[in-house]
């Protein structure tokens, strides 16, 4: 995080004293333990990172697990099985794709490789949804994909989390488990005795401690099987920021009515219920078992949310903390037949945008049924791969500087005090143009500017507020790549 600061200040300086960027009102608690520190810096020079959803619930091509929850959003609604307005027999229908399950193309080598081609440095993989579904080998429940009941659990590679974790470190990526604190399967969640209202627990902690005890025993000690039984494990990805503990003016502003959500029928479909899960405790085990592990309390105020999680979407401006957004590459989470992807242009400069303010790129790709991606995945990581091969030493290591992005050229800083500039090519532009002004006010006479993937440096001249570079003739007409050409500039 220190280098973070030491570019925006160097921003600030050399274009003329703009100011701090806005940013989301979100609030960040800096970490004090000197090697997770040490990690999230590392992490934050990797840039581009894949995300994984895939269960038991891919089978139907619906979102995943939301179908479960009584919450009436429209993409949710319950669509699939024979008995989709009967609740609870939906609900058996749902858990009962446990018996169905059987990925028999699985081999995550080969998306361990696509990835690694396409420049990602880091896996977060869907361990455990929210309806329970655990996709590695845990002591603590058979609803899983090595259960018996499963067609898969045969299978050589049963325990998924491993063999992904295994292939992807096999490849040099980091990896990192999703894990769900709320869990829809498990009595001591969603107690069959009391009807589930939404997604929270359906019973008042308060009132049952016990219950509630057997279930954070239950989380913690899955939460310990990953960090200890599947090798190094370098970011915990938590989700269901609901499930936090709250305090006695939560709780009752909450039954004033000043946080509930009605929809068109009244209905409320957001409580607030304590469910402290014990998150500090549970942190401190994990860290003895790995040291240094960046915990992501997703959209949980606290300590425990070491970078902050902006989903499907991208600030506008830099982020004064350490940030990754999460963005769907086609359909939805889960997967979704005959899903469209992004566009390799799409692509390309949503990652460079993220980049630009000093942020991550968490691309979320959906296994299939048979555990295979679509043809569309793997051509948008050939993209990236096309793309980065030419481009990556831009990306890497690369931090924010004001103003992120003047018309369409994107900019970023390094840390020997060289930068890079981004032109993010018009819809259909092939061609360079001869002559691209750069917004680069402090050049010196004795600067170079060099275009990524030609070894040229060019000719330049100061222009207005920036500097004219101008375009080899064989180059405009064959471009070292598509959609954002990259120059070098150093000082």
């Amino acid at each position: 995080m220190k280098k973070y600061f030491l570019f925006l200040s160097f921003a600030l300086c050399s274009l003329g004293g703009i100011s701090q960027p806005i940013h989301d009102d979100e609030r960040y608690v800096p970490e004090t333990d000197p090697l997770v520190l040490e990690k999230i810096d590392q992490w934050q020079d990797m840039k581009f990172g894949l995300l994984m959803h895939w269960g038991a619930y891919s089978q139907w091509g619906i979102v995943e697990s939301w179908s479960l929850c009584p919450e009436d959003y429209g993409w949710c609604k319950r669509t699939k099985g024979e008995h989709p307005d009967d609740y609870f027999a939906y609900k058996k229908e749902y858990e009962n794709l446990l018996t169905t399950f059987n990925p028999a193309s699985f081999d995550p080598s080969k998306w361990a490789t696509a990835a690694k081609e396409a420049g990602m440095k880091y896996v977060v993989f869907t361990t455990k949804h929210h309806d329970g579904f655990c996709m590695f080998d845990t002591k603590y429940t058979d609803y899983k994909v090595t259960s018996k009941d499963c067609p898969f659990h045969k299978h050589p590679k049963a325990n998924i989390t491993k063999e992904i974790f295994n292939a992807f470190r096999k490849e040099g990526l980091w990896t990192g488990a999703y894990f769900s604190k709320p869990d829809w399967h498990h009595e001591n969640y969603w107690d069959p005795y009391f009807p589930p209202q939404d997604r929270n627990v359906n019973y008042d902690p308060a009132l049952y401690p016990e219950k509630w005890e057997d279930y954070v025993r239950f989380t913690h000690n899955q939460l310990l099987e990953l960090a200890t039984e599947y090798g190094d494990l370098d970011i915990l990805w938590l989700d269901g920021g609901w499930v936090k503990k709250r305090d006695s003016v939560n709780i009752a502003e909450n039954y004033a009515g000043k946080f509930r959500e009605a929809g068109d029928n009244g209905f409320i479909k957001h409580r607030i219920v304590s469910q402290d899960i014990r998150m500090d405790e549970i942190v401190r085990k994990l860290r003895k078992e790995q040291p240094g592990l960046i915990v992501v309390d997703r959209a949980v105020h606290g300590k425990n949310q070491n970078y902050l999680t902006p989903e499907n979407r991208v600030p506008k401006a830099a982020l004064p903390y350490p940030w990754e957004s999460c963005i769907i590459s086609g359909g939805g989470w889960a997967h979704t037949p005959d899903a469209k992807y992004m566009s390799g242009r799409e692509a390309i400069h949503l990652l460079v945008d993220i980049v630009a303010k000093g942020g991550n790129l968490l691309l979320n790709i959906a296994p299939t049924p048979e555990g295979t991606f679509q043809q569309g995945a793997y051509d948008l990581l050939e993209e990236y791969a096309d793309w980065m091969e030419v481009n990556g030493s831009a990306i890497y290591g690369s931090r924010a500087i004001a103003p992120y992005k003047v018309g369409n050229i994107a900019m970023v800083a390094h840390e020997d005090g060289s930068m890079s500039y981004f032109y993010l090519a018009d819809e259909g532009e092939e061609k360079m143009p001869a002559e691209i002004e750069l917004p680069a006010q402090s050049l010196t006479t004795g600067a170079s500017i060099r275009l990524l993937g030609t070894g040229l440096d060019l000719e330049w001249s100061k222009s207005g507020n920036g500097v004219k570079v101008i375009i080899p003739e064989q180059v405009r007409q064959n471009p070292p790549c598509k959609y954002a050409w990259t120059f070098s500039v150093s000082r």
